[in-house]
C-alpha cells in the first residue's frame, strides 16, 4: 500500500510511433544496411580513383559538347561567367553532400539524408526528384549522343543516319534510334558488376579528358579577341538564365555519393572524390567555353548542337579534326550515360529496400553483386525516354529536379550538425553554417530562372509522385512497420 503522500510507481512509457510523415530512419540502421539486398548483397571493390571516375564520368559530357550551343545564344561571350555561376552553386551544394557522404556512406545519395533528418515524405519527395535528376538526364544526355554519332560517320563515311530515325517526335523525326542504342549498350556492360563497370569507365573518362585538351589546344589557335566584345550583350539577367541552364552541366558529381555501398574505404573515400570530381570539371568547362567563344562567333552557336566539332573544323580547315573530336565526344557521352545509369539503380536500390519502391529494385545478383533486375527496368525506361522526348525539354526538366534535391542536401547538413552533433565525420563543410545556407539560396535562385512550362512540368512529376507515395509507398515502408511492431508488444502490457 502506498502512503497518501507517497507518489506511485513509475510505469516505462510506452514506445510511440512517429507520424507517418515524420517518421526518420536512424544513421546506424542506414549504415548497417549497407550493401544488403533481396537475395544478396553488393560487393565493396570500389577505389577512391575509380569513384571520382564515376562522378566525372557522369557529369562532363553533354554540358559541354551539347549544352554550350544552346545557352551561349542566351549569355553570349559571357557563358563562360555562366558556367562559374552555375558551378558556385554546385559546390555550395558539393561541400555538403561531401559532409553527408563522409557520415552517411550509403547507396540512396541525398534520399537517405534526407531520410536520416527530415522524414519519411520529405525523403520520398527527394528520392522522386533524383528519379528525374538521374533517370531523365540519361535520356537527355543519349540524345546529345546521337548528334555527334550523326557528324562522326558523316566525316569519315559520308553518311548519316536518317532524321526520321536519329530524331524524336515533335524535332522532325520518328524515333531517336541512336539514343535507345547507347541506352542498352550501356545496360549490357552495367549487368556485369561494379568493378568490371568502373574499369570501362575510367577508360572513357581518360579519353574525354584527352579530347577536351586537344581541342581547347587547337581552338586557341582561332581566338580572336573580338569575338569576346561585348562580354554580356544580352545584360547581366541573359547569365543567370544560361546559368540556370548550364547547371544541367554539373549533374552528376554526386553519382559517387551512390556508390556509398561499392567503395572500399567510403568515409574517407567519398568526400575526397566529390570535391576533386567537382574541381576538375569546373576547371575543363570554364577553359573549353572561353576556347569556344573566342575561336567562333557567339551568333553562331545558334543552332549548332556539335559545336566544338564545327569550331575544329573552321580553325583548322580540315574535317579530320573535327572527326577526331566527334569520335572523342562519342565516348564522353557514352560514360555520362553509362555513369548516371549506375547512379540511379544504386538510388531505386535504397528506396526498394526501405519499402518505398517495388523489392524488384532490391534484388541483388549473387554471382555479378548488381541490381540486375533494377538495371535492366531502368534501362529500358530511359531508352524509350531518350527515343521520343527532345533534348531542350528533358535538360530543363533534370535540372529544376536536381537543384531541389540539392536544396534539401543543405538543409539536411545543417539538420544533422544540430541533431546528431557529436557524429563521427570525415569531413565537415567549411564555414558552416553559413555555406550550406547559400548553398539553399543559390538553388533557389536558379529555380526562379528556369521557364514557367519547367515548372510546370516540375508540379506535374511531384504531383505523380506523392501519388504513388500514398498509395503504395507508406503503406510499405518498412520502417513503419518496425515502429509499429515495437509499440504493439508495449500496448499489449498496457
Amino acid at each position: 500500500m502506498l502512503d497518501h503522500g507517497q507518489a506511485p510507481p513509475l510505469t516505462p512509457a510506452r514506445p510511440k510511433a512517429a507520424h507517418p510523415l515524420l517518421r526518420r530512419k536512424p544513421v546506424e540502421q542506414l549504415v548497417a544496411e549497407g550493401g544488403q539486398g533481396e537475395g544478396g548483397a553488393l560487393k565493396r571493390s570500389l577505389t577512391m580513383w575509380q569513384l571520382t571516375m564515376i562522378s566525372i564520368g557522369a557529369t562532363l559530357g553533354t554540358g559541354i559538347f551539347v549544352v554550350l550551343g544552346e545557352a551561349t545564344p542566351i549569355a553570349g561571350p559571357a557563358v563562360f561567367i555562366a558556367f562559374i555561376v552555375a558551378g558556385l552553386t554546385a559546390l555550395f551544394s558539393a561541400l555538403s553532400y561531401a559532409e553527408l557522404a563522409g557520415s552517411i556512406p550509403v547507396s540512396g545519395s541525398s534520399y537517405s539524408y534526407a531520410y536520416a533528418t527530415m522524414g519519411e515524405l520529405v525523403a520520398w519527395v527527394c528520392g522522386w526528384c533524383l528519379v528525374l535528376e538521374y533517370g531523365v538526364s540519361v535520356a537527355a544526355v543519349a540524345v546529345g549522343w546521337g548528334q555527334y554519332l550523326n557528324e562522326f560517320l558523316d566525316g569519315t563515311i559520308g553518311y548519316t543516319i536518317p532524321e526520321g530515325f536519329s530524331a524524336p517526335l515533335g524535332e522532325g523525326g520518328y524515333i531517336n534510334m541512336p539514343a535507345l542504342v547507347v541506352v542498352l549498350l550501356c545496360m549490357v556492360f552495367l549487368l556485369r558488376g561494379a568493378k568490371e563497370s568502373a574499369r570501362i569507365n575510367s577508360i572513357m573518362v581518360a579519353v574525354k579528358i584527352v579530347t577536351l585538351v586537344m581541342f581547347c589546344v587547337i581552338g586557341f589557335l582561332g581566338i580572336k579577341a573580338g569575338n569576346y566584345t561585348p562580354l554580356a550583350p544580352l545584360g547581366v539577367t541573359a547569365i543567370s538564365t544560361a546559368a540556370s541552364m548550364l547547371f544541367f552541366s554539373y549533374i552528376g558529381f554526386d553519382a559517387a555519393s551512390t556508390a556509398g555501398e561499392e567503395a572500399k574505404n567510403p568515409k574517407k573515400d567519398l568526400p575526397r572524390a566529390i570535391m576533386l570530381s567537382l574541381a576538375i570539371v569546373t576547371a575543363l568547362y570554364c577553359l573549353v567555353a572561353l576556347v569556344a567563344v573566342g575561336a567562333m562567333p557567339w551568333q553562331e552557336f545558334e543552332g549548332s548542337e556539335a559545336a566544338l566539332a564545327k569550331i575544329m573544323e573552321n580553325v583548322t580547315g580540315h574535317a579530320f579534326w573535327s572527326v577526331i573530336l566527334a569520335a572523342g565526344a562519342i565516348v564522353a557521352i557514352a560514360s555520362v550515360v553509362f555513369a548516371v545509369l549506375y547512379g540511379q539503380t544504386r538510388i531505386l536500390f535504397a528506396m526498394s529496400r526501405d519499402g518505398l519502391m517495388p523489392r524488384a529494385f532490391a534484388k541483388v545478383d549473387p554471382k555479378t553483386g548488381t541490381p540486375r533486375v533494377n538495371t535492366i527496368i531502368v534501362c529500358l525506361f530511359c531508352g524509350l525516354l531518350a527515343a521520343f522526348i527532345p533534348l531542350g525539354e528533358l535538360a530543363n526538366a533534370t535540372s529544376i529536379g536536381t537543384l531541389f534535391a540539392f536544396g534539401l542536401v543543405n538543409i539536411a547538413v545543417v539538420i544533422l550538425r544540430y541533431t546528431r552533433p557529436d557524429m563521427n565525420r570525415t569531413f565537415r563543410v567549411m564555414l558552416f553554417p553559413v555555406t550550406p545556407i547559400l548553398g539553399f539560396l543559390c538553388c533557389a535562385y536558379l529555380m526562379t530562372e528556369l521557364p514557367g512550362t519547367t515548372w510546370l512540368v516540375f508540379g506535374g512529376w511531384m504531383a505523380v509522385g506523392l501519388v504513388i507515395y500514398f498509395l503504395y509507398g507508406i503503406r510499405r515502408s518498412r520502417l513503419a512497420a518496425a515502429q509499429q511492431t515495437a509499440v504493439q508488444p508495449a500496448a499489449a502490457e498496457k
